[in-house]
């Protein structure tokens, strides 16, 4: 073992420019980048990352998911990694930095360890998980879950985008349907970190550069189908018509107002709606739109839930339609292992970043495999908290201070489990 970890600084100039690198892959004429899941520049960005890990000295190992492992050795490679990593794929209008931060800083963590000659007691493994947006096949974090045993393998290979091209058929597409099974149990971790932008205001709004999450709050999705009747919209009465959108149109006033009801921690949104046949001078017969409910705790998603079945039947019947609708995916608030938080929060004040404890808003592949391995994940602002979104935009020094914390998380937590390993 060379060095001290006290010593070992990440180089936020090379970290910055293998972010901007990658985001070329993609890029989009407004500074964004769209890289759906399993698309060609997805694949890309995956070959990318795989050429740059083996040229960092990792071995690098493909799941039946398309998950990709990169692992450093350790001093006893016996011993399962300390894991870090989030996402490269990206929303339709996606950020340069939204899951990307957490997947080169742990490449960059790599390159610090390898420069420095530093050996450390267990494997570091930086990972790369498949379809954590769930922007092209819904579920988000489709792979995670499917390692942590949230989902099956069979039940993410049938999903399918709104093409309906299969997640499974794209998979093996692409070239990355590995030969591994996909599970904690054939690939277990000792921990796992995940780098990312906060996705909020709170900590540019308190000027702090770390944010210390402790857990996730709980989300739900749901789809709903309105279905009228088509018809002609210069010779069709106004009470003598079954217009679809106008039935969704009320339904989604009414998920505002669900969410307003349980303010300020609930949110509710309808990000997506498809109105049919979608033409100028045709009264809808059909309307699709998804509903996003989000809150720190279950009873009051629960009361959500509850309140979005009642009114959709109650305002189908008030403007002569019928809806159809199903909870598609339940994922419930996660809190995070005591002992990784500590080495988050050591290595903030060690390094005097201003931090603060913070639940995550959004859904991260760390919220599913905390339920198999010891996880935490450390935050870093955004400006004005704009996320899946072009424009988002975090400062260099703030994902380089970041990188660093990850780096003495990591290596905090090595030392803690080679103590106890001794023990």
């Amino acid at each position: 073992m060379s060095g001290h970890p006290a010593n070992l600084a990440i180089d936020g100039e090379r970290l910055w420019g293998t972010i901007m690198e990658t985001a070329r892959i993609g890029a989009t004429a407004k500074g964004g980048i769209r890289r759906l899941t399993l698309t060609d520049l997805d694949a890309q960005v995956r070959r990318w990352f795989i050429a740059a890990c083996q040229d960092a000295g990792c071995k690098v190992v493909i799941d039946e998911m398309g998950n990709i492992f990169a692992r450093r050795a350790g001093r006893d490679n016996s011993r399962p990694p300390i894991a870090v990593g989030s996402h490269l794929d990206t929303q339709p209008s996606g950020g340069k930095f939204d899951g990307v931060i957490g997947v080169l800083s742990g490449l960059e963590l790599v390159r610090t360890l390898n420069a420095a000659g530093y050996e450390t007691e267990a494997p570091v493994e930086i990972i790369n998980w498949t379809n954590e947006e769930g922007s092209r096949f819904a579920p988000a974090m489709l792979a995670s879950g499917v390692y942590a045993g949230k989902f099956t393998r069979d039940f993410a290979y049938d999903r399918r985008d709104r093409e309906g091209m299969r997640f499974g058929d794209e998979l093996r597409r692409v070239g990355f349907a590995g030969e591994d099974a996909c599970g904690a149990a054939r690939h277990p971790l000792a921990a796992f970190f995940e780098l990312h932008i906060e996705q909020g205001p709170i900590l540019e709004a308190e000027n702090k550069v770390i944010g210390i999450v402790t857990g996730v709050q709980g989300m739900r999705w749901y789809e709903a189908t309105v279905r009228g009747t088509d018809a002609h919209a210069g010779s069709t009465p106004m009470a003598m018509r079954a217009d679809a959108l106008l039935g969704a149109a009320r339904m989604i006033e009414e998920v505002h107002r669900i969410a307003m009801a349980h303010a300020p921690l609930a949110v509710g949104t309808v990000g997506l709606i498809e109105a049919r046949p979608n033409s100028r001078n045709v009264i809808p017969g059909e309307c699709f739109f998804t509903v996003d409910f989000r809150h720190p705790q279950e009873d009051v998603l629960d009361a959500m839930e509850a309140a979005l079945n009642e009114a959709l039947p109650r305002l189908a019947a008030e403007t002569g339609v019928t809806v159809a609708e199903s909870r598609i995916w339940k994922s419930p608030a996660v809190h995070f292992d005591p002992d990784c938080i500590a080495t988050v929060r050591r290595g903030a004040e060690e390094a005097g970043y201003p931090a603060r404890e913070i639940v995550s808003g959004a859904g991260h592949d760390a919220a599913y495999v905390s339920a198999v391995a010891p996880t935490s994940m450390i935050f870093v602002p955004c400006e004005r908290g704009i996320s899946h979104n072009e424009l988002e935009k975090a400062e260099f020094a703030h994902v380089t201070a970041g990188a660093d914390v990850l780096l003495r998380a990591v290596l905090a937590m090595d030392l803690l489990l080679a103590e106890r390993h001794r023990t």
